[in-house]
């Protein structure tokens, strides 16, 4: 007897499928007649994916200054994995993991090559706070929370240190072969530079900040550097945020025909609670203004994020995966959206999450909770 049976739900092509839960795994997808102690018939009416996946967050809720609780960006906005991006480093990571067991949501994080993380903006303005020792120690208490590292790369953040911190981030990586994902933001150091020390799988996340320090060139032509990078197998995250994402480099660089790997939101309680972010759902439906396939937006989140981050057994509806999901509608009714800058789209569809499933068990969201999914 199967733990749970999801009836009738409509994958994004438009396959009806049902899949079925035992022991908090993946154990058969297809038409089932097996019984289940559990199941939820979703009427052919609403879809069904692999989790959705948060490649950039912070949700350490204890950070001084950008926190918030993981189940509220996570399974509760219909998000079954959150990767904190930074915010903790090896003086905290034993409070975050402590933290992250608590939560509903998967949590994994992206480790700060600064020990102090974001106690405060400049966390790698004195190179006194990168501590080797330190972290091979959180790496190795770690292992199977620590998905990579983070290091952000611009003038607020490194004060004089220039690449300083971004080649120490190189070696670290190296010794431990770890996903490293470099935060861009104001200069220096400038983009071309930062994109010159950079390799395959390496992430740039805010890949479509309007600030002067973003992919394309005053022309609006992507930057020689970049392209460099893109073919050396570089990858491109979105990471929204307060400050980083713009409607007018995301529609240039389409054009261009560069996308990113992932969307994520940066999402943290401010800019859950005030916007531009709100939610992981609302940054995808951002790019439904944007013309990008549905398919593809559902697999920035899910198969693609599960490979850039390395996760085993996630972001794919197969039999042995985690039985990690999220139903949700496409509603056809015109939203409203803003980017960073405070210029505004109209999707004519959004992405609305209805419940998260957490290795079989169903966690309903706000949206979700109006339905009677039980037979």
């Amino acid at each position: 007897m199967y733990d749970l049976i999801i009836k009738q739900a409509k994958l994004i092509d438009g396959t009806i499928t049902d899949i079925a839960v035992l022991n908090g795994k993946i154990a058969e997808i297809g038409s089932i007649s097996a019984p289940a102690k559990k199941e939820f018939d979703l009427k052919a009416q609403h879809y069904i994916s692999a989790g959705w996946i948060d490649a950039h967050t912070h949700t350490f809720a204890k950070s001084p200054i950008y926190h918030d609780e993981p189940d509220l960006a996570g399974v509760y906005s219909g998000v079954t994995t959150v990767i904190d991006a930074g915010s903790v480093g090896a003086n905290d990571i034993d409070c975050f993991y402590q933290l992250a067991k608590q939560a509903k949501t998967h949590v994994y994080a992206l480790l700060n090559i600064s020990k102090i993380g974001l106690i405060r903006q400049n966390e790698l303005a004195d190179m006194h706070d990168i501590d080797q020792a330190l972290f091979d120690q959180a790496i190795a208490n770690y292992p199977d929370f620590i998905v990579g590292i983070k290091a952000r790369m611009s003038k607020s953040v490194v004060g004089q240190n220039g690449l300083a911190p971004l080649i120490t981030a190189k070696a670290f990586q190296k010794k431990y072969d770890l996903p490293l994902m470099i935060h861009v933001g104001n200069t220096p150091p400038d983009l071309d530079d930062i994109a010159e020390v950079l390799t395959k799988g390496d992430i740039i996340t805010h890949c479509f900040n309007g600030k002067p320090n973003q992919i394309l060139t005053p022309a609006g032509e992507l930057r020689e550097a970049i392209k460099r990078a893109l073919a050396r197998g570089v990858v491109l995250d979105v990471g929204h945020g307060g400050e980083s994402f713009s409607f007018r480099v995301a529609e240039k660089s389409k054009a261009l025909g560069i996308y990113p790997m992932t969307i994520s939101s940066d999402i943290y309680g401010k800019n859950r609670t005030n916007g531009p972010v709100y939610s992981l759902a609302n940054v995808m439906t951002k790019f439904l203004c944007l013309d990008y396939q549905k398919s593809q937006i559902i697999d920035c989140v899910t198969k693609h994020a599960a490979e850039m981050l390395h996760l085993h057994n996630k972001g794919q509806l197969i039999v042995g995966y985690d039985a990690d999901l999220t139903i949700y509608d496409l509603i056809p009714e015109a939203t409203l959206l803003s980017d960073a800058e405070g210029k505004q789209r109209v999707a004519q569809e959004r992405f609305v999450p209805l419940a998260a499933t957490i290795m079989g068990e169903i966690v309903l969201t706000q949206e979700g909770s109006k339905y009677d999914f039980s037979l």
